[in-house]
């Protein structure tokens, strides 16, 4: 260990890999990669029955029922990936898509007036759906036109219009759509996580439900686990020299971590509240989707902040055949979960066992000029990547001074056979 490297990464949670692998493919090709536990993946680790039990249900056994320990392979931040969403651009960038095969999710739905309906993603679709009476679904879909043909390079597509300026409920109200439509296409389609878009200029908006996918999930360095302590030492200004651990330092120009291994340098945001469950059925009124996400608006439940719904199953080898794992998240806003939790829990139907675990959201408040040190942010509540990819590039831009060019070709990652 008594070397110099350029960065040191601690942790080896998804932000932290991903990191790792964008600084090697940038040249930065002396990276220590070390992590104090003796498995991979942080809090976005993944567990099999018998981890999952002790973790939740300390030295007690899961029962016999639920079958083989070795089948489940249970993410503690369940994210599903866009398929012309960051994170895949992302993989094609480090050229790892070579090893992965992606599959596709079934489906996409949102709670609105106390039912789970598919989200439209076409005029099409928006035609059909039981989301709308006739007179908005016409509305509906000539919004969704609008938004399908939109160029942001071509201003005859658009409609006189200057997205830049004009705000998201602006451009919703010129097509005459209520508020319920509104709601669904800002959360289910758009992926907000709560009212402020209706605010902003609405080029976000239509970019994101542009990239909108309904197949959801379709699209050299040194590594160190088990390495106790991993304290980060600073010289006399303050800036990082190394990494200590078992009475040795690595020396190092920068230092990459999660929230965890410099705890006096964050601070906390909120909380997440969340839920795992292991059932025998797929989620009803989801086309027994074997795998789905579904998604709560604020404004359907009277929160501040929407609620997630993710669940898969066997057929993404997550757990035996016949057993699904379905997460419920949200933005904690009370002290009691359990109750918090209890409209998305009241959609999964009947629950073979359920877990209950609220976590802290930290975010960085140093100053990475001055210390070089480079902090992740905790992971949200949401069921895609996306938000946690902008935090990676942000801190990577940050690491790097460059802007990161995701301008590849998508076709490189392809979807599994089924």
């Amino acid at each position: 260990m008594d070397e110099e490297y350029d960065v040191i990464v601690l942790g080896t949670g998804l932000k932290e890999c991903i990191l790792s692998g964008l600084l090697s493919v940038d040249g930065l090709k002396v990276v220590l990669h070390m992590d104090r536990n003796d498995y991979y993946g942080g809090e976005s680790t993944s567990l099999n029955l018998i981890q999952l039990w002790k973790r939740f249900r300390g030295n007690d056994q899961p029962p016999a029922h639920l079958g083989s320990s070795r089948d489940y392979n249970v993410d503690m931040i369940p994210k599903f990936m866009m398929a012309n969403g960051t994170l895949v651009r992302v993989l094609i960038h480090t050229d790892v898509t070579k090893y992965l095969y992606f599959k596709a999710v079934d489906g996409s739905f949102v709670y609105n007036k106390g039912k789970v309906h598919k989200v439209p993603a076409t005029d099409m679709e928006a035609l059909k759906s039981p989301l709308m009476g006739i007179f908005e679904k016409r509305r509906a879909r000539k919004f969704f036109i609008y938004v399908q043909d939109y160029n942001e390079n071509d201003p005859k597509t658009h409609e006189g219009m200057d997205l830049t300026r004009v705000t998201t409920k602006e451009l919703i109200a010129k097509y005459g759509l209520d508020d319920n439509t509104m709601d669904f296409i800002g959360h289910a389609l758009a992926l907000h996580r709560d009212d402020r878009f209706l605010n902003e200029p609405a080029l976000d908006t239509v970019k994101r439900m542009k990239a909108f996918a309904r197949l959801s999930a379709v699209y050299g360095g040194t590594y160190m686990l088990n390495k106790p302590e991993c304290k980060v030492e600073f010289d006399d200004e303050g800036k990082v020299v190394g990494v200590t651990s078992e009475g040795e330092t690595a020396k190092c120009k920068k230092v990459v971590c999660d929230p965890s291994y410099l705890p006096n340098k964050v601070r906390k945001v909120g909380r997440v509240a969340r839920a795992i469950a292991i059932m025998s059925h797929p989620i009803p009124n989801t086309n027994d989707s074997q795998s789905v996400q579904v998604i709560l608006p604020q404004k359907q439940l009277g929160r501040k902040s929407d609620m997630y719904l993710f669940c898969c199953s066997y057929s993404h080898n997550v757990a035996p055949k016949g057993k699904f794992i379905a997460f419920v998240s949200t933005e904690a806003e009370t002290d009691n979960p359990e109750t918090e939790l209890r409209p998305g829990i009241d959609l999964l139907g009947p629950v073979d066992e359920i877990f209950f675990d609220v976590y802290d959201r930290n975010e960085p408040v140093n100053e990475p000029a001055l210390d070089n040190c480079f902090i992740s942010t905790s992971y949200d509540a949401t069921t895609h990547f996306e938000s946690t990819v902008m935090d990676v590039l942000n801190m990577y831009t940050l690491i790097t001074g460059k802007v990161l060019d995701l301008s590849v070709d998508l076709s490189a990652a392809s979807a599994a056979e089924e």
